[in-house]
Parts: structure tokens; C-alpha cells; sequence
């Protein structure tokens, strides 16, 4: 109707004056209902996907109604093959929900054709049937990067790599985006650890424990790097790559909130960097255990602030299982002159053999009545930590 009227108005000097006009009436006409009629199927049609959203996917009515900004379909058919595909999988419904929310656009897709191929290559790799729910769940957008392209080439630069393809296993359980990042920021941050002179072997290390963080952006790896050289880290122990996991992993913000409370015991700038060049995870503990360590050794042990900076690992042990037992202990030995003050800090830093070896020898009664009196204590916190976290 539209064409024929176009061609009738681009030729409207061959018609009369009055014919002309007579067919702009009769466009007219047509125009509203059209444009109605096609504004239904638009709504019927969103309408019907945040309705399957809601119902079959389980999303609230918000997160249904962000997710049909990017998928939208009038019938069920090739969503529900993908939902019972998932199903299929092993996928609970909590991990159907967040699978669509994070890719609704995959509910349009041919499972057969652009999921299972995935899924069967992850299973040739050795990721197990039984995992690949969590695996796609940490991850949703694997599914929607090309198997040839990227999954392929990533998979063989990391067991290239590793040498092995149960560690590259291991660090893609722990972060699946790994190998969506591969080209991008994991070779370039790789490269920038190598060129700071970091060996291969803690390089390797990181991406095992830590992988997340070679996922960074380049730019903003580069600036750790280069901020860890500055404070004069050896790039050639594995605290170099702790460093900058730690580093990765807090904000300018937390930092500074973090240095103001060491700041309130006296440390000095110098202090905290040379506390963090010991101990780069001192500066993950949370301001409050800082806070309830720094009490006990300064407060109650007498330990003198300037001192502990060179063992800042003592700000990272196990307030119940650790210092509060042990600093019982040496209250203990200290009062009966066994020990100096001055090795208060290295009884918290020892193995839990050599503190039994060295302050509780058990080899005569008194011995024996202060390893009772250290077990009741750690017996005591363990429950007190039960308690708070509901297992009585």
C-alpha cells in the first residue's frame, strides 16, 4: 500500500489536483492503525518476554525487565530448548537465573549448535560434566565467544604455559575469565612481570593462586609494577607477585582508610611501607582485626609499636587460634622470667611444632600444667567462634 503510494506521489504531476488529494486522505487513514497495529507487536512481543523471564527463568520483575533490553521473542519455543538444555546440564534453578540474567541474549540461541560444541570442548579438556554448571555460572560470557577464535587459542596458550593442563584447570575453576582476556590484558601483564625481572616459576605462581589478577586492566598493572619498584620489592621473591595481587585488590580509598589506623598507633609512612614490603597482605586485614591485634601487643603485651612493622605477618594470623593463645602463653613464661620481652613477637610467628618445642617443652609438670592451660585456651575460642557463627 505504502510502495504504491510513494510511487503515486513521486509521478503526482501526472494526476490531478483533486486525485492527489483524495489519496493523502486514504494514507492518512492508514497510517494510525498501522502504526498501531505494529506498536502492538512490539508490546505483546516485550511483554511476553519479560513474562518468560519472570516465570520460567525465575528473575525478579526488574531483572527481567533490564534483560528484555537485549533479548525480546513472541514465543517460547527456542528459549525453552535452551532452559531444558541447561536443565539437562545439571544447572539449578538458582544458577539458570543467574545464567540468564548475565546472557539473556543466549536464550535466543541453538543450543545444539552454539552451547553443546562448548560444553563438549571444556569436557575434552578435563573439566568435568559435574562442574561445568559453575564454571559457566563464574562466567556466563564464555558461551557467547567464538569456540575457534578464542576458547581454542586461549585453552592452548595457558597449557602451553603451565605445562600442565590440571593447573591451568585449577586457576580456570578459580576464574573462569581468564581465557576470556587472554590477547587483551593477560599476555601484556605477563609480559610487564617478565620485563620487571620476575622469574617464570612466580609468574606461574600468580596465575595459580591469584589469577584474577593478571584479568586487570594493562594500564593499570603497569602503574603497580612500576609503584612495587619503586618501593624497592625484589622482583625476584614471590612476595613480589603477593604484592601485587594485594595492590590489585585494594582501592587508593582503602589504603589510605587502612594506613590512618596504623598512622593511630604511631606507625609512620616509612613504617607501613616497610610493614608491606614483610607482609604485602597486612594491608588486606580489615581495620577492625588491625585495630584488636595492635590492642593486644601493645596494649596488653607491652610490645612496642615501632617494633612491628618487621613482623607485620602477625597482623594476617587467626586472632582466636593464634595470637590470643599464644599471648596467654607468654604472659605466662613472662612472669616466671622464661622469656624476654623482646622476642614477644617471634612467639607468634612460628610453627605451631616449634612454639610446642620451644615454650612448652612438656618435660616436667609445670610444663605439662601450661599445655593444658594453652589448650583450654585455644578450645576456648574455637567454641567462642562456633558460637558467633551459629554451630553450637
Amino acid at each position: 500500500m505504502f510502495c504504491f503510494l510513494r510511487r503515486i506521489v513521486a509521478s503526482r504531476r501526472q494526476i490531478s489536483p483533486s486525485t492527489f488529494q483524495q489519496l493523502l486522505c486514504v494514507q492518512n487513514q492508514w497510517l494510525p492503525s498501522t502504526a498501531k497495529y505494529c506498536n502492538s507487536i512490539s508490546s505483546n512481543g516485550h511483554s511476553f518476554t519479560v513474562s518468560y523471564l519472570i516465570d520460567t527463568c525465575g528473575l525478579s520483575p526488574e531483572e527481567a525487565a533490564s534483560a528484555s533490553k537485549y533479548v525480546r521473542f513472541e514465543s517460547r519455543e527456542k528459549s525453552d530448548l535452551v532452559i531444558n538444555f541447561l536443565k539437562n546440564l545439571g544447572f539449578s534453578k538458582s544458577q539458570i537465573i543467574r545464567f540468564t540474567r548475565e546472557v539473556p541474549q543466549l536464550l535466543r540461541y541453538d543450543p545444539e549448535k552454539t552451547l553443546l560444541p562448548k560444553i563438549e570442548f571444556f569436557i575434552s579438556r578435563g573439566v568435568s560434566s559435574s562442574d561445568i554448571p559453575k564454571l559457566l555460572c563464574s562466567c556466563p560470557d564464555i558461551m557467547r565467544r567464538s569456540l575457534d577464535k578464542q576458547l581454542i587459542p586461549s585453552f592452548d596458550f595457558f597449557r602451553d604455559l603451565f605445562q600442565s593442563d590440571d593447573k591451568f584447570l585449577k586457576s580456570l575453576t578459580c576464574c573462569p575469565g581468564i581465557i576470556l582476556h587472554t590477547s587483551t590484558r593477560v599476555v601484556p601483564n605477563i609480559f610487564l612481570l617478565r620485563e620487571a625481572g620476575v622469574p617464570e616459576s612466580n609468574v606461574i605462581r600468580l596465575l595459580l593462586v591469584y589469577p584474577r589478577t593478571l584479568t586487570i586492566n594493562t594500564s593499570r598493572f603497569k602503574m603497580i609494577v612500576k609503584e612495587l619498584q619503586e618501593m624497592d620489592f625484589d622482583p625476584l621473591r614471590s612476595l613480589f607477585v603477593m604484592a601485587v595481587y594485594a595492590l590489585s585488590s585494594l582501592s587508593k580509598s582503602t589504603w589510605s582508610k587502612k594506613a590512618n589506623v596504623y598512622k593511630k598507633w604511631g606507625w609512620s609512612d616509612e613504617d607501613i611501607i616497610s610493614a608491606f614490603r614483610a607482609s604485602p597482605f597486612c594491608m588486606k586485614v580489615s581495620e577492625d582485626k588491625i585495630e584488636a591485634i595492635m590492642e593486644i601487643l601493645v596494649d596488653k603485651l607491652g610490645c612496642p609499636p615501632s617494633t612491628i612493622p618487621k613482623y607485620a605477618v602477625v597482623l594476617t594470623l587467626s586472632i582466636n587460634k593464634r595470637i590470643i593463645p599464644r599471648a596467654s602463653v607468654f604472659q605466662v613464661l613472662l612472669s616466671k622470667g622464661l622469656v624476654k620481652k623482646e622476642s614477644l613477637l617471634a612467639i607468634f610467628v612460628c610453627t605451631e611444632r616449634d612454639f610446642l618445642k620451644r615454650y612448652i617443652r612438656c618435660d616436667d609438670e609445670e610444663s605439662c600444667k601450661l599445655l593444658k592451660y594453652y589448650q583450654a585456651k585455644l578450645s576456648c575460642k574455637r567454641n567462642e567462634e562456633r558460637k558467633v557463627m551459629g554451630m553450637h
